[in-house]
């Protein structure tokens, strides 16, 4: 996967996230997506197509020895948050799944009043 390709797919995949907005609030050279005010997607402007999400601190480590193009989160807590990078490892099927689950880890974390959906149940089908 191409830098245009995981960035377009990332973004398209936080576009589709109830409750989710895409900001600017370090200036226009990263694009980041919020729920509720907290960022669970963080993308630099700059070519390179790095993506850097939240995820659970035993499947960021998982995640990193499995997927060569998955490292600690740039700029952030290496032990919450990874990033991916363009490369041969990652799928589109992957992407999206890594873009919900971190949106998901902050939803939970937020008072059940702002929970634009419940983390528990969101995006399961029922059995």
């Amino acid at each position: 996967m191409d830098a245009s390709e995981l960035v377009s797919l990332a973004s398209a995949r936080a576009e589709e996230l109830p409750g989710a907005a895409a900001e600017n609030p370090f200036g226009p050279e990263w694009d980041v997506y919020k729920v509720r005010g907290r960022v669970f997607l963080l993308m630099p402007v700059d070519g390179t197509g790095r993506v850097t999400l939240k995820s659970q601190p035993d499947d960021a480590v998982a995640l990193r020895a499995t997927f060569a193009d998955i490292v600690p989160g740039y700029h952030m807590n290496k032990k919450h948050w990874i990033t991916l990078n363009p490369g041969r490892s990652l799928e589109a099927g992957l992407v999206r799944e890594l873009v919900t689950d971190s949106y998901l880890l902050v939803v939970e974390k937020l008072p059940r009043a702002q929970r634009p959906v419940d983390p528990d149940t969101f995006g399961r089908r029922p059995l």
